[in-house]
């Protein structure tokens, strides 16, 4: 515990000396690359205005914690040789893969002030080369950790075999899209992912697996510092690329500990953001009409007036009783 306790630390202060000359140089960049701002029609335009104070802010933080998370990981494996490497390679497979994906976009958000395609690629191509990523990992689950079994509260557990692989493969595009979206008021998906953490920090030392723990516990360390800088009034925001990559590290997390239907509860206003957009897209599609005003949900509370630090916090609270009771029916089904 004591070991676990001072990586927490450790990761923090590393992240809080690194970050401020980080954002120092992201607000140089922004500024330097002005210029070449153009201005762009947009399909979603009172999202936008609700986003307007947002537009000065430097975008690209995820790029750093990501930076931070690994090395940091690697050193603390290389030097306790008791991680489980196998684990290790396919928590930073994710975090690295799914990160470099949205830092592209990150970076040239930085440089041209112009949110595009990601590699020239639209919306679905985009989800095709996440699908193979995540089917990447979902494999490597299942072929070196030997994953192939489904809990299932109250009726069991049940012996999936090579299923394993889509249904994982979902879940981690699930979720990674889900942060993202997530990732629109100051502070929200960086705070929510801290609760959801804490959780499985739990589950994993509970379970002794230790790389789990030491794995998270340096994250957890991570998101403190950046969420001093990323709270109402934010200094900085995430980017793409840590939100794609956290989310389906997330997801990796989850699946490691053998909840899959836990992480869906653990990370439960994850699945609320992302059903509020969903919902959106299937109330335009079937009966060309919104189903609110805007979406995600939280938005929508902008939208009609909530200020955003009341919004997060009540995030924050519901996100608790999410972990609180995923963290219980996972601890019942050990």
């Amino acid at each position: 515990m004591s070991s676990l306790l001072g990586l927490i630390l450790l990761s923090f202060a590393l992240t809080a000396i690194f970050l401020v000359p980080f954002i120092d140089l992201l607000f140089f960049l922004k500024r330097k690359f002005q210029r070449f701002d153009i201005e762009r029609k947009s399909e979603t335009p009172i999202h936008d205005q609700l986003m307007k104070k947002d537009l000065k802010t430097p975008s690209g933080g995820g790029i750093l914690l990501i930076i931070i998370l690994c090395i940091v990981s690697i050193l603390y494996a290389a030097f306790t040789l008791r991680d489980d490497l196998i684990k290790l390679s396919i928590l930073l497979f994710t975090l690295l893969s799914f990160g470099i994906v949205g830092a592209i976009d990150d970076i040239k958000l930085i440089l041209t002030q112009r949110r595009g395609k990601f590699f020239g690629l639209g919306r679905f191509q985009l989800l095709i080369l996440q699908t193979i990523l995540a089917l990447i990992s979902a494999g490597m689950l299942y072929a070196w950790l030997g994953f192939n079994n489904l809990y299932v509260p109250l009726l069991g557990n049940f012996i999936i075999n090579g299923w394993f692989i889509p249904l994982a493969a979902f879940v981690i595009v699930a979720f990674a899209n889900a942060y993202n979206i997530s990732d629109g008021l100051d502070g929200l998906s960086a705070g929510l992912l801290l609760i959801c953490l804490v959780a499985f920090l739990a589950l994993a030392s509970t379970g002794l697996d230790l790389t789990l723990a030491s794995f998270i516990g340096i994250w957890i360390g991570t998101l403190l510092a950046f969420l001093y800088f990323n709270v109402y009034p934010a200094r900085i925001f995430l980017g793409n690329g840590g939100a794609f990559a956290f989310g389906a590290t997330l997801a990796v997390v989850g699946l490691m500990t053998g909840k899959i239907f836990a992480l869906a509860i653990i990370g439960g206003m994850f699945v609320v953001i992302v059903a509020s957009s969903l919902f959106q897209i299937l109330f335009k599609l079937f009966f060309k009409s919104k189903l609110l005003a805007v979406s995600p949900i939280h938005m929508y509370f902008k939208y009609i007036g909530w200020e955003e630090p009341k919004i997060v916090a009540r995030f924050y609270l519901a996100q608790a009783l999410f972990a609180i009771l995923g963290l219980w029916i996972a601890l019942l089904s050990k």
